[in-house]
């Protein structure tokens, strides 16, 4: 038995059972989440229908209790919130697709902390693409991430074509908030960037899916001169590398040149002919909109420009959907 083909059928049953997983875990949840909106809608129809007060709820909670004593869910508060569940969503095949994707938790901190449903259904998709815990979840919605993304200075429109230019541009968010860094006013860049690795699950948790880490201080030879790029990531969905360069001053026209031409560096010296074009962001700690606009203008590589915020109030318990460098390792020694 060769090693190298028995390993390929390991690896491939092995995602094959956890896709299954994953599959049951999924549909289990769609069906809790479609009981707890039937429940919610048949107290509703009574309600409207003969006027029945929130006094039924306390009664029926006992008497679910009683009927199913080893399952949970039936509490007052629950009810309450099924009830509330009903009323908010009145379309069926939305509820079924969409609403029913997520955990009962995520479902109720969207109704509790969202009352426009534009904005919690486009947390809802949120929820989907990235497998969120109600934690993160929870953190994306306090640090408004809905008026965030897609909303950095970029020249994205006049340096790639359709619809890359549109998908760049919501890969994109202004500001950045990075809570989970112990900074003062006058950190330097190289501080920055040290703990940006040192927390590396949380920094690609806030700069989104996609996003894997190549290296910071990343070393280009050109001209028989050192260059080192600050951040360097690969993007998994956009097929292109993306440059971060940090500064922890007012943006100045300056950097975008200097990182245009790092972004031709990219393209010429590590790019494959299958990547997309280089994408550059710019991180400073404030700008000016206009000149910031004026800066990109002219120049021929693709890049945006967003403000960095370092406040700390991330929860202690906050547990981003990808892995720690822990897990990892756990993984690649089994």
């Amino acid at each position: 038995m060769e090693i190298k083909e028995y390993n390929t059928l390991f690896v491939d049953i092995k995602q094959k059972i956890q896709n299954a997983q994953i599959k049951a875990i999924v549909a289990v949840n769609t069906e809790l989440i479609i009981l707890y909106w039937n429940i919610g809608n048949s107290i509703l129809k009574q309600q409207q229908s003969l006027g029945w007060s929130a006094s039924v709820i306390p009664l029926l909670s006992k008497d679910l209790k009683k009927s199913f004593p080893k399952i949970k869910g039936y509490s007052e508060r629950n009810l309450s919130y099924m009830l509330r569940f009903a009323k908010e969503y009145n379309d069926e095949v939305f509820l079924q697709q969409t609403v029913a994707k997520i955990p009962w938790g995520h479902n109720i901190l969207l109704i509790e902390k969202l009352k426009n449903i534009k904005i919690r259904k486009w947390y809802i998709q949120k929820c989907i693409e990235n497998n969120w815990s109600r934690d993160v979840l929870d953190f994306q919605i306090k640090s408004n991430l809905y008026k965030r993304e897609g909303s950095s200075i970029n020249n994205f429109k006049n340096t790639l074509p359709k619809p890359f230019s549109d998908l760049a541009n919501q890969t994109l968010k202004d500001p950045y908030i990075f809570d989970f860094l112990s900074l003062d006013e006058k950190i330097r860049e190289k501080d920055i960037e040290r703990q940006l690795i040192e927390h590396i699950s949380k920094f690609l948790l806030e700069l989104g899916k996609g996003f894997a880490y190549i290296g910071n201080q990343y070393h280009l030879k050109i001209a028989e001169n050192d260059y080192y790029l600050d951040l360097l990531f690969y993007h998994t969905k956009l097929k292109c590398y993306v440059v971060i360069e940090l500064k922890n001053t007012k943006f100045i026209p300056e950097f975008a040149g200097k990182l245009n031409f790092y972004l031709s560096a990219v393209d010429t010296l590590i790019k494959d002919e299958s990547d997309n074009p280089t994408i550059g962001i710019l991180l400073c700690k404030d700008k000016n909109n206009i000149e910031a606009e004026f800066a990109l203008r002219d120049l021929n590589k693709p890049m945006g420009i967003s403000e960095l915020k370092l406040i700390e109030n991330l929860p202690e318990d906050l547990k981003s959907s990808l892995p720690t460098i822990d897990e990892i390792e756990k993984e690649f020694k089994k």
